[in-house]
């Protein structure tokens, strides 16, 4: 409300007066505005304030009793007044010698309550809108707390909720605030159609992007809500497929959501265009550096002439470019990729080009957002600090690691002027999101050594206190096991990018004669080398025990039953128990695959060397690897194919030899069509298998979509074939029948794989073509889907 001004008035009309009666009228008003811009006040009065102390208002404003004061300075002082924002109106007036100050309060709000909310809690309600208890009331931030309120659900799927409010006066200025939600039901994804895209099949495009149509699984994967920031994520993530997949000039036209209101639904629809495939035509490194060698610098390169363009490795070459001028002394060199476009050829020569960029300096590094994660946690993933050389290709790469932490819904980066021309800071916005997690489930599996039915619970974080620490707790079991664990990392030992963690843990088994108990730890560290290499130490320490069952051995003494068909090698590895196993390990890791949960192309190697014998009981030498190999072998049609291949080897060495225990034993993930442990060499004379020191693998398979159920479902079929030798023993006193020569086994099977929401499940019905004497066949296999 604006202000009457009485003083105001009476000048203006003694000047209107003075110039119909008196000549010189303009000298008249002339003084007229002066005696008004003099005015002077006795005191200064408030009204109409009954929380707010008079003193508090009279501070607010710059008019004081005894010194003159002009329209202006009543202006400012109302809106001081309504800017404080504990008023609804103020009105100033002069009267004679008094500058009456006329205020109204807000009321003063006392509870703000909410009623029929069920999905969204009072605590994230209360989140969400502005009015407070023992906060200031208005009806237009009630208003805008209503739509917050709608805008809220709408995030959690729930378009179509109503809220409507009611304000309870309470006297003496007090009111509660009620909100009367009404839920309604949850807003579904009927359809996400895809217009414009010829290479690629809708299915494909839609396993890309986040956002997934209703299934009855939504209601725990919550993947089939519409938001228009996630769409715009889906936007980028299809331009980065198609990017990577040689389309240089596709670009999302359109994509929007539209509902149905009838229904609460929303039908989806992305119109792109694809444009045409690129492969890589010349590739050149060109630097105007003089001491900076272009040719020299052609090795870092990850792009080649022939091969289909890929916009990421255009990226990791920039990145690896820069990173060695920079290491040379170079610190504001800048590497910028040029492109040409052959349209008749269907190629794109890039030439990267070396410039001494211009100085610029890392002022300060501001981070927001981050209400939990330490400032620490984030600066680490940056490769420059305050002072450096400022370079862009660097802040890229820091953000790319801060998106991987998972610690952050959102995370940008941004630029803005320092003190100095020559001065950068950067802006780091976050948006946290919840990093604990606590999971229960139950499972069954009929292979490995825990076959049947099995509950575990887990508790899991991510960023424990906020360090960006890992730990996890988990216990579970089934009829003939329990697990016990718990893991620990530090992702940054000593400020160093190396992860180093520990786990300990107790396993406890029961087979058909005997039973194990085993107890142990681990000292881990890892530490990549390159994008795609990584390696970890680990130092592991056990205890093993192992007992012949109650069914084979009721006296307890260790000999077993008149009719309990056990292996001599097993009655002595149980003799000698317990034992302890010290060891060290190392695994080299390789790894490009383009996409860990549905893996469409690239490579996953593993190598490990194992020695035992640093103290303790058991001594000897084991390797094994396992490399497997994906390639898109249809894009229109979502065909992946998979080539795997493992291997391994132990030696035991020192006067007692390989235990019984340490062999290895076929699993599902050796051969499917067979049992665990059901290949390999046998005791003559119980038939039983004790493993082996030598085994080879190989698989073939074809994953694709099955064409009747909807791709939010996560379910795709597979045909396979597998190959495996176990043989060899090195165990003493024990007359083997089979396999301790080299002996194929081959089967062939079909395969349901589901990305569920309890992690990778997987069905197979393998039939066992080729077999030796003696081996134990099982055709169907269920359990964890383990690809890597």
């Amino acid at each position: 409300m604006k202000a009457a001004y009485k003083f105001a008035s009476a000048a203006s009309a003694v000047a209107l007066s003075a110039a119909l009666a008196i000549p010189g009228a303009v000298a008249v008003q002339f003084v007229a505005v002066s005696a008004a811009q003099a005015a002077v006040v006795n005191r200064v009065e408030v009204r109409g304030n009954q929380r707010v102390d008079a003193d508090t208002v009279r501070n607010y404003i710059t008019i004081k009793p005894g010194k003159s004061f002009s329209n202006s300075d009543i202006d400012d002082a109302v809106k001081a007044l309504f800017g404080s924002g504990l008023f609804s109106d103020v009105r100033i007036n002069q009267v004679g010698s008094t500058l009456v100050v006329q205020v109204s309060e807000y009321q003063v709000v006392n509870n703000v309550l909410f009623q029929g909310n069920k999905k969204l809690k009072d605590a994230a309600l209360g989140g969400a809108v502005q009015l407070k208890p023992r906060g200031a009331f208005s009806q237009a931030t009630l208003d805008s707390d209503a739509q917050s309120i709608k805008e809220a659900y709408k995030r959690v799927g729930r378009d179509d909720v109503t809220v409507g409010t009611k304000v309870i006066d309470l006297g003496e200025n007090r009111v509660n605030v009620v909100f009367e939600i009404n839920e309604g039901g949850r807003t579904k994804i009927a359809a996400i159609n895809f217009v414009g895209n010829d290479a690629y099949g809708d299915r494909r495009l839609a396993d890309i992007i986040s956002t997934k149509r209703s299934s009855f699984l939504s209601f725990m994967l919550r993947d089939d809500i519409y938001d228009e920031d996630r769409l715009r994520a889906d936007e980028e993530a299809l331009r980065r497929f198609y990017f990577n997949h040689g389309y240089a000039d596709f670009q999302v036209v359109s994509a929007f959501g539209e509902l149905d209101e009838a229904t609460n639904q929303y039908t989806i629809t992305i119109t792109v265009d694809e444009g045409q495939r690129y492969t890589f035509g010349d590739v050149t490194v060109e630097s105007s550096i003089p001491e900076v060698d272009g040719a020299s610098l052609q090795r870092l390169v990850e792009t080649r002439k022939g091969d289909v363009y890929n916009a990421k490795d255009v990226e990791d070459s920039i990145i690896a470019i820069t990173e060695n001028v920079a290491g040379a002394g170079y610190a504001f060199a800048k590497v910028t990729p040029r492109g040409d476009r052959n349209f008749e050829t269907r190629t794109i020569s890039v030439a990267y080009t070396v410039d001494q960029g211009a100085k610029a300096y890392v002022e300060r590094i501001e981070i927001r957002g981050n209400e939990r994660t330490r400032d620490f946690v984030i600066r680490r993933e940056f490769d420059v600090s305050e002072g450096d050389a400022f370079n862009q290709v660097l802040i890229q790469r820091a953000k790319k690691r801060l998106e991987a932490l998972n610690f952050f819904e959102k995370v940008e980066v941004s630029t803005a002027p320092g003190s100095q021309p020559d001065q950068v800071v950067l802006v780091v916005d976050l948006v946290e999101k919840s990093t604990g997690e606590f999971s229960i489930g139950a499972g069954y599996s009929t292979g490995g050594d825990n076959a049947g039915p099995s509950v575990e619970g887990s508790i899991t974080e991510r960023n424990f206190l906020g360090r960006g620490q890992f730990i996890k707790f988990s216990a579970g079991g089934g009829k003939n096991s329990r697990d016990y664990s718990f893991s620990f990392t530090e992702p940054y030992f000593l400020g160093r990018r190396i992860a180093a963690g520990f786990d300990v843990f107790r396993q406890t088994r029961k087979y058909d004669n005997y039973d194990s108990d085993v107890t142990g730890g681990t000292i881990r560290f890892g530490l990549p080398i390159t994008n795609n290499i990584s390696t970890q130490l680990a130092y592991n320490i056990s205890q093993e025990e192992y007992n012949l069952s109650k069914d084979c051995d009721s006296n307890g003494d260790g000999i077993p039953n008149p009719g309990c068909s056990v292996s001599q090698a097993i009655v002595n590895g149980v003799k000698d128990s317990p034992w302890i196993k010290s060891s060290v390990s190392g695994t080299l890791v390789y790894n490009t695959i383009d996409d860990m949960k549905s893996p469409h192309n690239g490579i996953y190697a593993n190598f490990t060397t194992e020695v035992a014998g640093l103290g303790g009981d058991a001594k000897f030498v084991k390797f094994t690897g396992r490399a497997s190999y994906y390639q898109t072998l249809s894009e229109e049609l979502d065909i992946v194919g998979l080539v795997s291949a493992g291997g391994g080897h132990i030696q035991g060495f020192g006067d007692d030899g390989l235990r019984v225990f340490d062999q290895f034993k076929s699993n599902d993930r050796m051969i499917r069509g067979f049992k665990y442990n059901g290949i390999g060499p046998r005791d003559t004379a119980t038939g039983e298998h004790l493993g082996g020191t030598t085994y080879f693998n190989a698989s073939a398979e074809a994953q694709f979509p099955i064409p009747v159920v909807p791709e939010s479902f996560g379910l795709r079929g597979a045909v396979f074939a597998d190959a495996a030798t176990l043989y060899g023993s090195k165990v003493s006193g024990v007359n083997f029948g089979t396999s301790t020569d080299m002996e194929l086994r081959a089967s062939v099977g079909v395969g349901l794989l589901w990305a569920s929401p309890f992690g990778p499940l997987r069905i197979d019905y393998a039939m066992p073509v080729q077999k030796q004497e003696g081996d134990d066949t099982q055709e169907f296999n269920f359990g964890i889907s383990t690809r890597f």
